[in-house]
C-alpha cells in the first residue's frame, strides 16, 4: 500500500492540539499568580476536585505505548490483553483502601517522606533516588517508542515533520506548561489529552468497523482468528500472558505504578479531602476500563482489515507498533483531517506521560532533596526553585529523547529497568504500612534483597531472550498481499537466539519468566526479606510508632476480632489516629481507626466512643 500524505487540516488539527496545551499552561499561570507559594505549585494549594484528577490519571498512564502497542498486542497475540480490565480493578481498590488513606491522612507531600516518618532518612533518601533512576528509565522508554515507532513512521513517511524538531516541539511544551502552571496545568491539560485521546480511537473504531462489514463482522472474523481465545489457564510462569501472569503479575505491576508512585500519589493528595481522593481513583478505573476497550477493539478491527495481507509479515512496515498508524492513514486516507487527530492522540499520550514525570520529579527533588539540604528557604525561593527543577526536567528528558535512537538495546532494557525498580519499592511501602513491626535495618535490607532479584531474573531475561515457543504469535496471512510493494524493513528485528549449548541452566526457568512478574519478584522479595531481618534484628516497638503511618490488611475487614486487630497492630496504638508530627488531615471528619471508613451508623467503632 501507498502510503498518504498529510494534508493541510491534518496540520491544523495536530498544531491545534499544541497551542491548548500551552494555553493552558499560561492560563493558570496568569490565574494564579498572586499564589505564589511551593504548596499551590506542587500540590495544587491541596483543593483539586476528583474529576479533573480521574481524568489527569488515565491520560497519563494510558500513554503512546497504549494507543499504538495495545491494538498491535490484540492483532497479533488475540484479546487476552483485556483481562487486564481485572489487574486494574485490583490495583485500584487496593490504592484507595489500603495506600491512599495512610498517604492523604500523613499530610505529607512527597511519597518518600512517609518513609523517613515511618523509618529513617537513610530509607527516604535511598528511594528517592531509586524513583529518580526508574522515572527517567521510562521517559527514555517512552522517547524511545514514541520517536522509532510513531515519529520515524508518520514523520518521514507522511507527515513531513522534522524528527528532532518534533521531539523538540513536545519537550518544550510540556515543559513550558509544567513550569508555568504547575500541577493544575498538568491536571487540567491532561484531562484535555484525554479526550482527544478517546476521540481518536472513537473515530479509528467507527470508520474501521463500517469499512469491514460492521461489529458482527468483526467479531466473526476474530473468532475465526482465534483472537477471542481469552481465558487461558495454564499456570506456566513462562508463558508471556495467560490469565494467572497477567492478573496476579500485572497487579503487582501496576501497583507499583499506582499503589505508591510519587505522580499518582501527588495527584491524590491535591484533591480538597480524602473522600475526593478516592473517589478520583474509582473515577479513573472507569477511564482505564474506557480506553483498554478501545484499544482492545481497535486491535480486533485490524486483524479483520489485514487478515489477508499482514503489512508486518509482508515488510510494508519495520515494526510491529507501527501497525495502527498504518491501519489509520489507509482507512482515513480520504478524510482530511482525521489522520492529524490520531497523530494528536497518540501524541497526547506522550505529552500527559513525560509531563506527569516532569511535576513528580521536580517535586520529589525538592521536597526529599532541596528543603532537606535548605530548611529555611522562603516561599517565594522555594517557588522559583520548584520552577527551575521543572525547567531542569524538561531540558534533561528532552535531551534523551533526542538520544533515544542513538541508544539502541539500551533502552529496552530501561522499560525492564522501571518494572525492576517499581516492584521493590511496592515492597518497601508495603513492608512500612502494612507490618508495624518492621524496622528499618529489614527495610534497607529488603529493598537491596528485592532490587537484587529483580535485576537478576531482568537482566538474565534481557540476555537470554526466552523460547520462541513462549510467546508465539497467532496466524498471519499475505495470501492477498502485493509483495513487490514491500519495503524490506523487516529484516533483522527479530531477536536472535543463543544456540542452546551456549545458554545457561537458569535461561529457561528463571530467566524466561514472563515480563508481568519482575515486579512481584522484587515486591515478594523486598517484603520477606525485610520481615526476616526484623525479626533477627529486633522488631520496631509498636509504641513507638505514630497510629497514621500503619494500615494492617486487618484493617479492611469490620469483622474481625478486637484480639485480632490488637495482635496484628503490634502494640501501635490503633485506637487514635492522631499524627504525633502535627500534620492533620485536610479537613476530613476522623475516620474509623479499624475499617478507614468514615464514622457512621453500624461501623464497628461507632458506639466506641472514639473520635
Amino acid at each position: 500500500m501507498k502510503v498518504k500524505k498529510f494534508v493541510v487540516w491534518d496540520y491544523v488539527v495536530f498544531a491545534a492540539l499544541f497551542l491548548v496545551c500551552a494555553s493552558i499552561g499560561i492560563f493558570f499561570a496568569v490565574k494564579e499568580r498572586k499564589k505564589k507559594t511551593s504548596k499551590e505549585f506542587l500540590v495544587g494549594g491541596k483543593q483539586m476536585t476528583c474529576g479533573p484528577i480521574a481524568f489527569s490519571l488515565t491520560s497519563s498512564f494510558m500513554s503512546a505505548v497504549t494507543v499504538l502497542g495495545t491494538p498491535s498486542e490484540v492483532y497479533r497475540y488475540g484479546a487476552s490483553f483485556v483481562l487486564f480490565f481485572l489487574s486494574y480493578a485490583l490495583v485500584i481498590i487496593f490504592t484507595a483502601e489500603l495506600f491512599l488513606p495512610v498517604f492523604y491522612r500523613s499530610g505529607i507531600t512527597s511519597t518518600y517522606e512517609y518513609l523517613e516518618l515511618r523509618f529513617n532518612k537513610m530509607v527516604r533518601f535511598a528511594a528517592t533516588l531509586i524513583y529518580i533512576l526508574q522515572t527517567l528509565s521510562v521517559t527514555i522508554h517512552m522517547a524511545y517508542h514514541h520517536v522509532t515507532n510513531h515519529l520515524v513512521f508518520f514523520g518521514f513517511a507522511v507527515t513531513g515533520f522534522d524528527l528532532w524538531g518534533s521531539v523538540a516541539a513536545t519537550g518544550i511544551v510540556c515543559t513550558f506548561y509544567c513550569t508555568l502552571g504547575g500541577l493544575k496545568a498538568v491536571v487540567w491539560t491532561d484531562a484535555f489529552q484525554m479526550i482527544v485521546m478517546v476521540a481518536g480511537f472513537v473515530a479509528v473504531l467507527i470508520r474501521g468497523t463500517t469499512l469491514n462489514g460492521g461489529s458482527t463482522k468483526v467479531w466473526e472474523d476474530a473468532y475465526e482468528g482465534s483472537r477471542l481465545s481469552i481465558f487461558d489457564f495454564d499456570v506456566d510462569p513462562l508463558r508471556r500472558h495467560t490469565f494467572w501472569t497477567i492478573v496476579i503479575g500485572g497487579t503487582f505491576t501496576w501497583l507499583g505504578l499506582y499503589g505508591v508512585n510519587q505522580s499518582t500519589i501527588q495527584r491524590c493528595i491535591s484533591c480538597k479531602s480524602e473522600k475526593h481522593a478516592k473517589l478520583a481513583l474509582y473515577l479513573n478505573l472507569l477511564g482505564l476500563w474506557t480506553v483498554l476497550v478501545c484499544a482492545v477493539f481497535c486491535g480486533l478491527v485490524m486483524y479483520t482489515h489485514y487478515k489477508s495481507c499482514d503489512p508486518w509479515t509482508a515488510d510494508f512496515i519495520s515494526a510491529p507498533d507501527q501497525l495502527m498508524p498504518y491501519f489509520v492513514m489507509d482507512i482515513f486516507s480520504s478524510m482530511p483531517g482525521v489522520p492529524g487527530l490520531f497523530v494528536a492522540c497518540a501524541f497526547s499520550g506522550t505529552l500527559s506521560t513525560v509531563a506527569a514525570s516532569i511535576n513528580a520529579l521536580a517535586t520529589v527533588t525538592f521536597e526529599d532533596l532541596v528543603k532537606k539540604g535548605f530548611p529555611n528557604l522562603s516561599e517565594k525561593m522555594s517557588t522559583w526553585i520548584s520552577k527551575g527543577l521543572c525547567i531542569l526536567y524538561g531540558v534533561l528528558c528532552t535531551s534523551m529523547a533526542a538520544a533515544a535512537s542513538l541508544l539502541g538495546g539500551v533502552v529496552q532494557a530501561s522499560l525492564s529497568i522501571h518494572g525492576m525498580c517499581g516492584g521493590p519499592m511496592l515492597g518497601l511501602f508495603t513492608l512500612g504500612i502494612v507490618f508495624p513491626c518492621a524496622n528499618w535495618k529489614g527495610a534497607v535490607g529488603g529493598l537491596v534483597a528485592g532490587i537484587t532479584l529483580a535485576f537478576w531474573a531482568g537482566t538474565g531475561s534481557f540476555i537470554y531472550p526466552a523460547p520462541p515457543t513462549k510467546s508465539i504469535p497467532l496466524q498471519l496471512s499475505t495470501l492477498n498481499c502485493t509483495l513487490a510493494n514491500s519495503t524490506g524493513l523487516q529484516t533483522g528485528i527479530l531477536p536472535l537466539l543463543l544456540s542452546p549449548s551456549h545458554r545457561p541452566l537458569l535461561a529457561d526457568t528463571w530467566y524466561s519468566l514472563s515480563y508481568l512478574y519482575f515486579s512481584a519478584i522484587g515486591c515478594l522479595g523486598c517484603a520477606t526479606t525485610g520481615l526476616l531481618i526484623s525479626f533477627v534484628t529486633g522488631p520496631t516497638k509498636g509504641e513507638d510508632i505514630p497510629p497514621v503511618l500503619i494500615k494492617p490488611v486487618c484493617n479492611l475487614f469490620c469483622f474481625w476480632s478486637e484480639r485480632m486487630k490488637a495482635s496484628l497492630w503490634c502494640g501501635v496504638g490503633h485506637g487514635s489516629q492522631e499524627v504525633s508530627t502535627g500534620h492533620v488531615p485536610h479537613g476530613e471528619r476522623a475516620s474509623c481507626p479499624h475499617c478507614f471508613l468514615q464514622l457512621r451508623k453500624g461501623c464497628c467503632m461507632s458506639n466506641t466512643g472514639w473520635k
